[in-house]
């Protein structure tokens, strides 16, 4: 059993996922970032750095990420064990597994793929266009966002129950709206919440993880990886 005190770092997009399944004694050591560190892996990596760092106790601190676009790589754990999901992309712990992912990736490539957790707390084409906007007018958001999006196909609502379908599905289909000037389609996806639950349950016993995690132990860093 792990005998550390234990704390949660995450991705504000998660916040949802994590809150359907944490014990009630861990609910209190949960820290949300921002979710628009992901925009620059500098930022986010500097940002994830001195939260780890302000922790003076030593303790097994969970990360709510994927690698990120390398935001993670060269982490330092210093005092402390990370444990975090060994996968590129956090769709993947939307949808149960890597192997789910590469999948869908694989059978749906062009993909832009939405939650819950994102249209609350994230970022989606109809948003980025609104700040665009107001910032560079509308010209220049037109062709920013057309570079960005001209090879997508499809837009996929992760739903991880009707319910959840059911309350984001409006959002979701305005901004399906929008997309449709890339010629994408509208689909819904049923997700699965095992990868969250089998980073739960390892983070209250290291002896169980398995090839889906990564356990950086003290005075080691974040290494990137081939999956």
């Amino acid at each position: 059993m792990n005998t550390l005190p234990t704390v949660f770092i995450a991705c504000r997009v998660f916040e949802q996922l994590l809150a359907r399944h944490l014990p009630t004694e861990f609910k209190d050591r949960v820290t949300f970032l921002d979710y628009g560190l992901h925009a620059n892996p500098k930022n986010l990596r500097k940002t994830l750095q001195a939260e780890i760092d302000s922790i003076t106790t030593p303790s097994l601190i969970v990360l709510g990420y994927g690698l990120c676009g390398n935001g993670l790589k060269d982490i330092q754990s210093g005092i402390h064990t990370l444990l975090l999901p060994k996968t590129e992309d956090c769709i993947a712990i939307f949808l149960g597994s890597d192997e789910v992912y590469r999948k869908e990736f694989n059978a749906h490539p062009g993909t832009y793929y939405l939650t819950g957790g994102w249209l609350e707390a994230g970022s989606d084409p109809l948003k980025e266009y609104g700040k665009y906007v107001e910032k560079y007018g509308q010209k220049t958001a037109d062709f920013v966002m057309n570079e960005q999006y001209k090879n997508y196909k499809r837009i996929a609502l992760v739903g991880h129950s009707e319910e959840d379908l059911e309350e984001y599905r409006e959002r979701a289909m305005q901004v399906a709206y929008y997309c449709k000037r890339w010629g994408m389609t509208y689909h819904e996806i049923s997700g699965s919440d095992s990868y969250v639950r089998q980073l739960i349950e390892v983070a209250t016993d290291l002896s169980k993880t398995d090839v889906p995690f990564l356990i950086v132990p003290p005075g080691k860093k974040i290494e990137g990886w081939t999956l």
